[in-house]
This record gives C-alpha cells, sequence and structure tokens, in this order.
C-alpha cells in the first residue's frame, strides 16, 4: 500500500472481479475492474464538460455508488470533489457553493435547495444515474471526450467545511497524498483485508463515511455496503445479507443498534470489530456494546482537517483501553498555550502532524496563524497521553465548563449519567451564572423511567459536589449534527426557548 501516491491509485486491485460496491437499494454491485473502468470513462467526460485540474464540483447526494464513484472520477480528472448535505437549504448551499468557488453541482433532479442555489451562483446541474451497474452522468455541454491527466499527490482533491460550532465554517483543502495516507493509515490499522465488508452507516459527505467506513475499505480491496441512509431496522438484515465484517459509526447510532438489540433478534459475534467515532463513547457504552455483540469496540478520534483518524484503539489481543481513544495512527502531541510540549499524564491541548494533515485553511491567514505551531496543528480538543502513548481526550477547549475556576469536562459528566442504567444519551454544558462564572447542567434521553433528583443523587455519589449538575432536564431528543454527533452548544438556547415558551 505504501507505494501509492495518489487517489488515483486507491483501488486494491483496480483489475479484480471481486465486489467493491454493494448497492443495497438497487439490488446490484460494481466489481473492481467495472468501477474502474467507470472512473476513467466519467473523468474523461467531466474533462470534456469544461472542468480544468483544480476547479471545483459539487456533490449534493444521498449515500449510494453515486457518490463513491462520481468522486473517485472527479479526483480522477484533477477536480476537487464537494461533498454537500443533501438536506442543506438554499442559503447554506449557496454559501458552501460560493465559498468553494464551484464550477458545477452534482445533485438529484428533484433537490430543489440545489436548483435554487445553483441558479443564483449561474452554476451546471448534473444528475446522475445508476442503471446495470453503471453510474451515468448527464453532462450539458460535454464536448468530444478528452483524457483526464494523471493526479498530483499535491493536488486538493476534497474540499470541505468545519462544522462551524463555534464560529464561521472554515474551507478545509485536503490533497490527494493527505486523503490517500488516512486511508491507507485506517486499513493497515485495522488489518482490512479483501474479505472484510464494511456497512456504512454515516454519510459519505463527511470525512468519518467517506475515508474512514469506504476508501479505507477500497483501499484494502474489501467490499462497501451502500444502503442510501442508516435505518436501524435495516441494519442487522442488511450486514447477515451483505456478510458485513464491520462498521464504523458515531455513539448515537451504537446506542440505537444497542437499544433495539434484542426486539431486532440481532446476531452475537457477527462482527470483526465495531469502530465508534467522532464524538466521545462513554465506558459504560462500550462495555454494553461488546458484551451484547460479542466483538471488539475500538474507539477512534479524528478530524476533517487530518483527513479524519488521528489515533485509535487497536484490535486484539493488543492493549484496548476504554475512554481513551487509543494510540496516534498519526503524530500526537499534548502542548500547552505557547505551544511547548508537555509530559506523559499532563493535561493540555491536542497537537497533530502527518502526512495526513492539511496544510492550512483556504484563504483564511488568520485561523492559519492560530492552527498551526511549530508544524502541529492545534486541534482545539484537551487531552493527554499516558505513559504508553494513548490518548484521552477531555473535551473541547471551547466547551470547558469553567465554575469558580475549575475546569469541568461535559464528557466526564456525560459518562457518569450514561452508566446510569435508564439513561439511553446525555450532554452536559455550562450555563452564565452570577456567582460561579459558568453552572453545570445536562439534558437527559431516558430508556426507562428516573427522576432528575434521582439522577443528580446518582452523580453525586460518582463525581466530585462542583462537578454535579445543579440542573438535569429531561428531553425527548438531543440536537445532533448531520452526522448524528451531539450539538452541545445549542443545549443553552434551547433550554432558554423552552424557559420563555
Amino acid at each position: 500500500m505504501a507505494d501509492r501516491t495518489t487517489l488515483a491509485e486507491l483501488l486494491a486491485d483496480p483489475k479484480s472481479p471481486d465486489l467493491a460496491i454493494i448497492a443495497p437499494a438497487y439490488g446490484a454491485g460494481i466489481s473492481y475492474q467495472d468501477l474502474a473502468a467507470q472512473v476513467e470513462g466519467l473523468a474523461a467526460q467531466i474533462r470534456a464538460a469544461g472542468i480544468a485540474p483544480g476547479d471545483c464540483v459539487s456533490m449534493v447526494l444521498p449515500n449510494g455508488p453515486e457518490v463513491l464513484v462520481l468522486f473517485l472520477a472527479l479526483v480522477r480528472a484533477r477536480a476537487v470533489a464537494a461533498p454537500l448535505n443533501p438536506m442543506y437549504k438554499a442559503g447554506e448551499l449557496h454559501f458552501s457553493m460560493q465559498d468553494a468557488q464551484v464550477r458545477a453541482v452534482i445533485a438529484e433532479p428533484d433537490n430543489q435547495a440545489v436548483r435554487e442555489a445553483a441558479d443564483r451562483l449561474g452554476l451546471p446541474v448534473w444528475t446522475p444515474a445508476f442503471a446495470k451497474g453503471r453510474v451515468e452522468l448527464s453532462l450539458a455541454g460535454a464536448s468530444a471526450r478528452s483524457s483526464a491527466d494523471i493526479p498530483r499527490a499535491d493536488d486538493v482533491a476534497l474540499f470541505l467545511h468545519t462544522s462551524g460550532t463555534t464560529s464561521r465554517p472554515k474551507g478545509v483543502p485536503l490533497t490527494h497524498a493527505n486523503v490517500l495516507r488516512s486511508a491507507i493509515n485506517i486499513a493497515a490499522h485495522y488489518q482490512l483485508k479483501p474479505p472484510d465488508r464494511s456497512l456504512v452507516v454515516m454519510p459519505l459527505f463527511h470525512v468519518h463515511g467517506l475515508i474512514g467506513a469506504a476508501l479505507s475499505t477500497l483501499a484494502s480491496g474489501g467490499a462497501v455496503i451502500v444502503p442510501p441512509r442508516f435505518s436501524a431496522s435495516e441494519f442487522w438484515p442488511l450486514a447477515r445479507e451483505h456478510r458485513a465484517s464491520w462498521y464504523s459509526a458515531v455513539p448515537t447510532i451504537h446506542q440505537v443498534l444497542l437499544a433495539r438489540a434484542e426486539a431486532d433478534g440481532a446476531p452475537r459475534a457477527a462482527m470483526r470489530f465495531i469502530r465508534s467515532c467522532s464524538a466521545a463513547l462513554a465506558p459504560a457504552t462500550l462495555e454494553r456494546l461488546e458484551t451484547r455483540f460479542e466483538a471488539p469496540v475500538l474507539q477512534a478520534y479524528g478530524m476533517t482537517e487530518a483527513a479524519h483518524q488521528v489515533a485509535s484503539n487497536p484490535l486484539p489481543p493488543m492493549v484496548r483501553k476504554p475512554g481513551t481513544v487509543g494510540q496516534g495512527t498519526a503524530e500526537v502531541a499534548i502542548i500547552d498555550e505557547h505551544g511547548t510540549h508537555l509530559g506523559a499524564n499532563t493535561a493540555g491541548e491536542v497537537a497533530v502532524r502527518g502526512p495526513n494533515v492539511m496544510r492550512g485553511y483556504r484563504n483564511n491567514p488568520q485561523a492559519n496563524a492560530a492552527a498551526f505551531v511549530g508544524g502541529w496543528f492545534r486541534t482545539g480538543d484537551r487531552g493527554m497521553l499516558d505513559a504508553d502513548g494513548y490518548l484521552t481526550l477531555i473535551g473541547r477547549i471551547k466547551e470547558l465548563i469553567n465554575r469558580g475556576g475549575e475546569k469541568i469536562s461535559p464528557a466526564e459528566i456525560d459518562a457518569v449519567l450514561l452508566e446510569h442504567p435508564a439513561v439511553a444519551e446525555a450532554a452536559a454544558f455550562g450555563v452564565p451564572d452570577r456567582k460561579y462564572g459558568e453552572e453545570v447542567w445536562a439534558a437527559v434521553v431516558l430508556r426507562n423511567q428516573v427522576g432528575a433528583d434521582e439522577l443528580a443523587a446518582y452523580c453525586g455519589k460518582r463525581l466530585a459536589d462542583f462537578k454535579v449538575p445543579k440542573r438535569i432536564e429531561i428531553v425527548a431528543a438531543l440536537p445532533k449534527g448531520p452526522t448524528g454527533k451531539i450539538q452541545r452548544r445549542e443545549l443553552p438556547a434551547i433550554f432558554k426557548s423552552q424557559e420563555n415558551g
């Protein structure tokens, strides 16, 4: 794997007759041989339509074979793929497309928000189709086909935006080398091989689904099972039918599968491993997953700016440490506010570097000056490394609750609440307080009835008094982003609106 330099060389064996992509919604699949041929043909069409090297093309599509085939075709044509959430409204699409300097959009014909945003920007909209195991693209204005130049390692392949939870979203350009190295690192870390099959439940417009679950599998010669969306009721039937050997998801999806396991007749020991990433997995949830599904649960840590994976716990028989995100698959260090490296078991900011890490945000020198120190990328996450190099995340630095000078990790409180058998989901957060500056509150979703006072007492036996939530609100659901990650920063506003209502 190590001698590959661009995503044009991603596929483990382009001549293989083995399945590369399984599309349950179509009852069809694409072999590696067919995939390689389709990518070459579509790349030539894209170039013939006037897309030059470095031009950006948005893909606004639900999960499916179209996303993977067209992503590989775009990067093969030396274009930049910019996947966007198909649930975005016209204003969100307009901002993202304009910021990425998009030249064309690939979307389903009935997406009116895309049409509106594209019309405002004067962009052509290309419609994909899937028939008889082939992805086709209607390209308005395409001239005679032309061959696509071979990409270069430093070409930008993927353009994404940060979530923008703390500021205006920042543009993240990832090169062929960034994305390829990340996919290969993931495949190597989990010892992915051709018999492995990944059931994709995360959206492919996000690095977790695209790189973590899909491209890593294609780099290893395995098959990617791509339903249109995550469906808890269809998960195990699909896993059985297509012999899935692993899946990767955020904790909320694991919790849904766990809650339904008995009713759905979920099998035991069906998966080689289960991967969790993109949000903290409470040790109690990890233990329940391993007990019920009889598979090792590997918690990982990733971010858009590092083309996804930064660290992960290893497969057995190597040591897995619940509560940690394992050892670095890129270089990981802990630094203080001045960029000085700290020793083991000392909390500070997590910093990363390596061939998978972006060079800098697009057209944002101010953000880049703040984000890099001595060649290391400052993640904005607080954590510490133990003597064995296992990373424990304490929380987002901007999400730490400062109660009278005591810095409190919301994730620590979440983990304690999730240990209670009646709690299905939990999220602690800080609210302004005249006396302490900030006070600790929490929102919980229940699986069984329990009172807020009982939950507070439960926390009081396991946490220092200053960490116990002053208020615990029982809610029907927690606000989540498009990947299923809890949006902690939205909670104070929701509580305030409830009070005002």
